[in-house]
């Protein structure tokens, strides 16, 4: 038996992250918004809980080839995602589960030269490593490459590019953030990137996307562009996806460990503010020695307003463990200085991550399965969207048959 559906209206939510979904996913919706499809179905932070779909569910989610995972990527989206595979996988005839790798994405930001290609070949060869090494299971998961699906991401994109609104994608963040109106930067491929990730998400007729606090204005423009379709054509074919929220519980917002008030991020060019899925126990405990504090040393408890330094390690710690964070304060409450605290977060973090290295260290190895892995998910995502693209041109009136 399924668990209860935590299905939440938005607009009434008490949770202070849903609050947030709410006023980042409304804040660029326009009045033509839907109706009745601002529920969110909640993970249950229990990693033994059922998960909370019907069985007829797909879920699908992406991640872009940019690079090794970092501690938040793993924490707040690959984790989950092997949570739900595992849940999905463990009721006969349950969900679908879809998870791809974001190549076309990719570019919109552009490699240049000579040595582009191989680039980003050898980021998409890591990024499908990475997946396997975090636990996405290819007999439990359909892994593909945006790319990789025969070109159909792109032609549900067009399709929905001719009805997305201008002014709608004018307002949305990612554009405003990523330009940072530096004329220079204002490409089509950036400001277009919404309407191709809503065509990833439609193209499979996806009921459920695992988003956290940040993604949620792209998947408000995805049920608009559902909705509109449906209502333009005077149909029912896409499904209005709704959020499946991945954002509760510990560890799912890691902060950087050099600046605690800001998340942990790449772009932040600072080596030593991160911990990647890859890196080796030295390298771990150095950055976690390196992390910063504050000058109470003899004492360890979780406030994130007055200590988010130790708050931020504690929270990753309860986050590994997937324990409360109590847990963790009783675990650390004889601790009386920063070696031995900032020793016992790294030997947590050590050992939680050593699965990982170990599996990407053989997997990033062996092409041979890594490409058997994507041709096998490629042609499995490629039937899906296939079918839903013959929908799809059967209503707009592109089909191939006089």
């Amino acid at each position: 038996m399924l668990a209860p559906r935590c299905t939440l209206r938005l607009s009434r939510s008490t949770h202070p992250a849903l609050r947030t979904i709410a006023s980042r996913g409304m804040a660029s919706t326009p009045s033509t918004s839907p109706s009745g499809t601002d529920s969110v179905v909640c993970l249950p932070e229990d990693p033994h809980a059922p998960l909370p779909l019907p069985a007829d569910a797909t879920v699908f989610s992406m991640i872009q080839p940019t690079g090794t995972v970092h501690l938040g990527n793993y924490l707040g989206a690959l984790r989950p995602w092997q949570s739900i595979q595992d849940r999905a996988a463990a009721v006969a005839g349950g969900p679908r589960v879809i998870y791809g790798i974001a190549d076309l994405h990719a570019l919109t930001v552009p490699k240049r030269g000579r040595a582009a290609a191989a680039t980003l070949a050898a980021q998409r060869r890591e990024a499908v490593a990475t997946l396997l090494a975090c636990g996405i299971d290819p007999e439990r998961a359909t892994v593909a490459f945006q790319s990789g699906v025969a070109g159909l991401h792109t032609e549900l994109f067009w399709q929905l590019s001719c009805l997305a609104p201008m002014g709608y994608l004018n307002r949305m963040t990612q554009w405003k953030d990523k330009r940072g109106g530096d004329p220079a930067r204002e490409r089509l491929g950036l400001f277009a990137y919404p309407v191709l990730m809503a065509a990833d998400i439609l193209v499979y007729r996806a009921t459920h996307v695992p988003v956290g606090d940040d993604q949620s204005q792209h998947l408000e423009l995805t049920r608009y562009l559902a909705e509109r379709f449906n209502a333009w054509y005077d149909c029912d074919l896409f499904p209005l996806p709704q959020t499946l929220y991945c954002g509760g519980g510990h560890g799912k917002k890691v902060r950087s460990l050099t600046d605690p008030q800001r998340k942990m991020s790449k772009s932040s060019g600072d080596a030593m503010s991160l911990v990647y899925v890859t890196d080796s126990p030295e390298q771990i405990r150095a950055k976690v020695r390196k992390a910063r504090t504050d000058s109470i040393s003899d004492s360890f408890y979780f406030d994130p307003e007055g200590r988010p330094g130790v708050s931020n390690l504690l929270d990753i710690v309860a986050g590994l463990q997937e324990v409360p964070m109590a847990t963790v304060e009783r675990d650390v409450a004889g601790l009386r200085d920063y070696g031995a605290f900032k020793g016992y977060v790294a030997d947590v973090i050590v050992e939680a991550l050593r699965p990982v290295r170990e599996r990407y260290a053989r997997y990033s190895t062996d092409t041979q399965y890594l490409q058997s892995v994507v041709d096998q998910g490629n042609a499995a995502a490629t039937e899906i969207a296939a079918e839903n693209m013959r929908r799809v041109r059967d209503v707009v009136g592109l089909t191939q048959s006089m």
